[in-house]
């Protein structure tokens, strides 16, 4: 599996419902459950090189966030390296603060395929009872942190009593962290937040100004957001992936409309292709791929990540073309064992053939979707 930057020793070569989530309905997350976000318009950005090249549709419609944990998508479009595998197919580009108006804009038929997290992309296959989408590749694993003030903190013992942040309830950092709380013998209201631990729900983009008024005295948090506050004097005290028996979890997917795979599926197949070699590309051009991003970055916010903090962030992340779809599981575990769900149906959430077709034609081994595969 390709990573992004210069992976540390334990992570060599791997790599933002309904009834049955009553309380998650409407509360979808960028790399969670929680709430909602505002769509904008990516600036469309083409450059094929096959211009002759047919396929089944004359655009596709690709949706992700501008943040670190979808660099896949971030370079693979900033490069072109996706646009060269669907000739004259046209990528129409469309960006998401978080994962209420992704799934919304699938749902709506305005978005084809989107980049989106674990969280999200379980709450929206149940509510739609497995009707709206499917999960047809990974993206990224890693890339989370338990940062601390050290004047406060100074071991994993010392969080007992403090106020951490996470970014939303029910987000994967909340159910992570919460997970987390119960295996030291601490309890948390899940709903509150109140208990041995004080979890304070908290924006991603407010988060570092909390730190700094000292309104929280941590946070468990994704990429770039964990680097800022160390910038700010933060101090790492865990990284989730070491929490994880083979040190990779997932943190961003691909999905697809189940109606666009179903009538386009030769443009999906194109659309893996440039995943697969955008994450091939990534690995060998680690410089120059963590550049791409970060020009991408500018491009959609109109400002580029500093030194020291992407810096640090970016080998944190690892791109990955598996789904890791055993973590999704787990991931979903830890949500009803925190009672924050219901136990789901999470039975054909993916459809892997296209993409183990693609990563078999790479010579690359093919991956698994953990017994949750469409029939």
């Amino acid at each position: 599996m390709p990573a992004i930057g210069i992976p540390r020793k334990t992570l060599r070569r791997s790599i933002a419902t309904a009834a049955a989530l009553p309380l998650l309905i409407g509360a979808l997350a960028s790399c969670g459950y929680g709430a909602q976000a505002e769509k904008n318009d990516a600036p469309a950005k083409n450059v094929a090189d096959d211009a002759g090249k047919k396929l089944s549709a004359s655009e596709v419609r690709i949706g992700y966030f501008p943040n670190l944990t979808h660099a896949t998508a971030l370079v693979g479009i900033q490069e072109g390296l996706i646009a060269k595998e669907l000739g004259s197919t046209t990528i129409k580009p469309q960006t998401f603060n978080a994962g209420p108006s992704e799934i919304e804009a699938l749902n709506g038929g305005s978005l084809d395929i989107g980049f989106i997290g674990p969280s999200p992309s379980i709450n929206a296959y149940v509510k739609s009872k497995g009707s709206n989408l499917r999960i047809i590749s990974g993206s990224a694993s890693g890339g989370v942190k338990l940062v601390v003030n050290p004047d406060k903190i100074k071991t994993l013992d010392d969080i007992k009593g403090k106020k951490i942040a996470t970014p939303q309830k029910g987000n994967t950092q909340d159910v992570a962290f919460l997970n987390w709380i119960g295996t030291k013998g601490w309890t948390v209201d899940p709903e509150s937040g109140k208990g041995d631990v004080s979890v304070v729900r908290t924006d991603n983009k407010v988060t570092p100004d909390a730190f700094k008024q000292g309104s929280i005295d941590g946070a468990w948090v994704p990429e770039p957001t964990a680097s800022k506050l160390v910038s700010q004097g933060a101090k790492v005290l865990l990284d989730e992936t070491d929490l994880w028996p083979d040190k990779k979890f997932v943190i961003t997917n691909i999905i697809v409309s189940q109606k666009f795979l179903k009538e386009h599926g030769d443009v999906v197949e194109a659309v893996l292709r440039g995943t697969v070699k955008t994450n091939e590309w990534i690995n060998a051009n680690q410089g120059k791929a963590k550049a791409s991003a970060n020009a991408a970055l500018k491009t959609l916010g109109g400002k580029e990540l500093e030194a020291g903090i992407i810096d640090p962030a970016w080998p944190s992340i690892l791109v990955t073309d598996d789904p890791l779809a055993g973590t999704l599981k787990t991931e979903a575990d830890w949500a009803v064992k925190a009672k924050l769900i219901q136990t789901p149906d999470l039975n054909g959430i993916y459809d892997l053939k296209l993409l183990n077709k693609v990563l078999k034609a790479a010579g690359k081994p093919e991956v698994s979707d953990a017994g949750l595969g469409a029939k």
